[in-house]
């Protein structure tokens, strides 16, 4: 890299406080950052251990634009929010220019460039609906289906036995249905996606990867604005 070109620095933030789901997404970014790139992965002191229903959302949305206030002076050129929902996304768009995205619309949109339906595994069922609703918004909803393993993100996140049995059967129920590509719909599956993807033969994603991507090809495209 030219000495003189500014090397991005991309804030990656897990919205709730459970350490276990924060250790695997700095496992896996550590594997997936670009040369040339610098991450930092990173949670809330303090709110929800697990981000379950709209006032745990609420609470988690305010920590997580505290945090990015508290990181403000480390100059990120863009941030990631590991999650499968829109938390704190409209909040802190509003109050930087670099890119925000979140696992959610990074991952469907990713998903939705096979050209055929996927399906979007998420964890506890009243998630589908938030995910339905974030479907609509980014315009994928007549090719998306949305189904929960019914394992809270904890659990998941812990691959404990129910958690693993209902994952599994969720994959192979998306391939009975004909899906093109298949979303893990939960930062509780960081890391899990390049196994499944070889295990079964279908395209898998967590959205880590996609949102990587789209915000480092949005940095470019600001460069050369």
């Amino acid at each position: 890299m030219h000495s003189s070109e500014k090397i991005a620095r991309i804030l990656i933030i897990n919205p709730n406080t459970n350490a276990n789901v924060t250790h695997s997404i700095r496992q896996l970014i550590s594997r997936i950052t670009p040369a040339g790139t610098i991450t930092k992965v990173t949670s809330p002191a303090h709110g929800p251990y697990a981000i379950e229903n709209e006032q745990h959302k609420e609470e988690a949305t305010q920590h997580v634009l505290t945090l990015i206030e508290q990181h403000s002076a480390a100059s990120f050129d863009g941030y990631i929010m590991a999650c499968f929902d829109d938390i704190a996304i409209p909040e802190a768009r509003s109050i930087t220019q670099a890119p925000v995205i979140s696992l959610a619309e990074a991952g469907m949109r990713s998903a939705a460039a096979s050209g055929g339906l996927f399906t979007v595994i998420t964890t506890f069922e009243e998630a589908v609906p938030t995910i339905e609703k974030l479907s609509a918004a980014y315009g994928l909803n007549k090719r998306c289906r949305v189904v929960a393993t019914g394992i809270g993100v904890s659990d998941t996140a812990a691959q404990t036995k129910q958690a693993e049995a209902q994952l599994h059967e969720a994959i192979q129920e998306a391939i009975r249905r004909e899906s093109t590509a298949i979303v893990l719909g939960s930062g509780a599956f960081a890391g899990r996606a390049m196994a499944l993807q070889k295990r079964y033969g279908i395209k898998i994603s967590d959205g880590f990867t996609e949102a990587l991507d789209y915000t480092l090809h949005n940095l470019q495209l600001q460069k050369r604005a």
